[in-house]
């Protein structure tokens, strides 16, 4: 399995971005997906995941309401739409695939990474 996620930059704070990560090499209905985020110094942080099938979604209590995951199985994407972008929100963001049997918060239950993509949330 190899993922590509892209979409980073600078957002001023309030702003939106939209990251994306392309999945290959393997039958991606069969993975649950999530996004991290880390920070220097800081462990590894849970923003969001989604089952196979697209039907549920977990969020990280700091983004719940703000960011919005969604997957396309046909293109073998998942996307993390970010709104109301706060500086606290800066970090490079990883996505991450898990093939089961649950859903799962901790990144060390995801199998395959990603390269980062950075996101900077600045005036």
């Amino acid at each position: 399995v190899q993922l590509q996620a892209s979409g980073g930059g600078l957002v001023q704070p309030g702003g939106s971005r939209t990251l994306s990560c392309e999945f290959s090499g393997g039958t991606f209905a069969s993975y649950y997906m999530g996004w991290f985020r880390q920070t220097p110094g800081k462990e590894r942080e849970f923003v969001a995941s989604i089952s196979g099938g697209g039907t549920i979604t977990n969020y990280a209590d700091s983004v719940k309401g703000r960011f919005t995951i969604s997957r396309d199985n046909l293109k073998t994407m998942v996307n993390l739409q970010m709104s109301s972008l706060e500086p606290e929100d800066s970090a490079v963001y990883y996505c991450a695939s898990r093939r089961g049997p649950r859903m799962s918060l901790n990144p060390d239950d995801y199998g395959n990474w990603g390269r980062g993509t950075q996101v900077t949330v600045s005036s």
